[in-house]
């Protein structure tokens, strides 16, 4: 259940109590550090005891266990309750994953809670305890290092998805790939990948709006310093920049299955064409022969010595302009 647990003071790991109930009394008592444990889909039984020792709120500990939530941020008396989707992409079979992250931030506590493996919470924890100045500013150092961490990474998801975008809209307008079958299932396919990385990037933003302060002039969030603001800010226009480039991803993915719609009503209009002319071609010497088959003894030419290879030339004849005449239509 529990992944790692630290108690970090003046940005730096020390040791201190090995039971994390007495840890966050430790940290409280001495005032400059914090107790930052990390949890990996954990059951409810063994949330337990984390529940009661750091006073979560019931509603956030059930969001906690339960998973699947949308990105948000929830604010209580004892503590901040944070929910991230990060993701990853699968380049070869242009697959979107997410997982979620889970961060309760409180008075001298982190509680993080991973779920999927796409969160990169030791590449963070290993970061920052690179970097103790940021981790000096406590548990609003770790929330902004996480928000920093995934929002990056979605960065880098979407560039992976224009370059692949890019390729499927090259085959699809290449005279090969066009008319495949599989076209349409493929471009459809992708989008429902977008969307679920719009998912995890849509929702997102206003919490990072909530922790950035923009557009709520004196709204302060508890447990989060006024100092990280800009830090906020600059995470959150990242992330607006990754909803610009999924929604230009959506659009271009929209006009790609559009154009690739009218390409296959184009090209199955021009194989009617070529069987409507093959057909008409066909009917005129079927006349003929039908006419001259149903054995009436009083026809025009029917005892006459040429009447046959008349005929035959007559059929020639209707053949050779009706062919020239599709051609030069662009129906054969």
């Amino acid at each position: 259940m529990i992944v790692d647990y630290a108690i970090y003071r003046d940005g730096r790991r020390t040791e201190g109590p090995g039971d994390f109930s007495d840890g966050l009394d430790h940290c409280r008592r001495v005032g400059d550090a914090f107790v930052w444990i990390g949890l990996y889909e954990p059951t409810e039984d063994e949330f337990d005891k984390v529940t009661q020792e750091f006073g979560l709120h019931p509603l956030a500990v059930e969001d906690a266990l339960t998973a699947h939530q949308r990105p948000k941020l929830e604010v209580y008396d004892d503590s901040l309750f944070v929910v991230l989707k990060p993701v990853g992409y699968e380049a070869d079979s242009d697959v979107v994953t997410s997982g979620e992250v889970m961060v309760f931030v409180g008075d001298s506590f982190v509680v993080t809670v991973r779920h999927g493996e796409e969160a990169p919470l030791a590449a963070v924890r290993h970061r920052l305890e690179e970097e103790p100045e940021m981790l000096r500013h406590g548990p609003t150092a770790v929330l902004y290092s996480i928000a920093d961490a995934v929002v990056d990474h979605y960065v880098d998801v979407a560039g992976e998805l224009q370059t692949d975008l890019e390729e499927l809209e090259a085959a699809v307008f290449s005279p090969a790939g066009g008319g495949s079958r599989t076209t349409a299932s493929r471009i459809y396919a992708f989008k429902r990948q977008i969307l679920e990385f719009r998912r995890a990037t849509g929702p997102l933003a206003q919490p990072l709006a909530r922790l950035a302060g923009v557009g709520l002039a004196g709204d302060r969030v508890r447990f989060v310093h006024d100092k990280a603001r800009p830090f906020f800010r600059d995470v959150n226009d990242h992330l607006m920049k990754v909803n610009e480039s999924v929604e230009g991803l959506d659009r271009l993915v929209s006009d790609v299955l559009s154009a690739h719609l009218a390409q296959t009503s184009v090209r199955q209009n021009d194989d009617m064409r070529k069987i409507s002319g093959w057909a008409a071609m066909a009917a005129v010497p079927t006349m003929i022969a039908g006419i001259y088959g149903m054995n009436f003894d009083h026809m025009p030419e029917l005892h006459w010595l040429w009447g046959y290879p008349a005929v035959i030339l007559l059929m020639v004849a209707l053949e050779v302009l009706l062919y020239r005449t599709f051609k030069r239509r662009g129906w054969l």
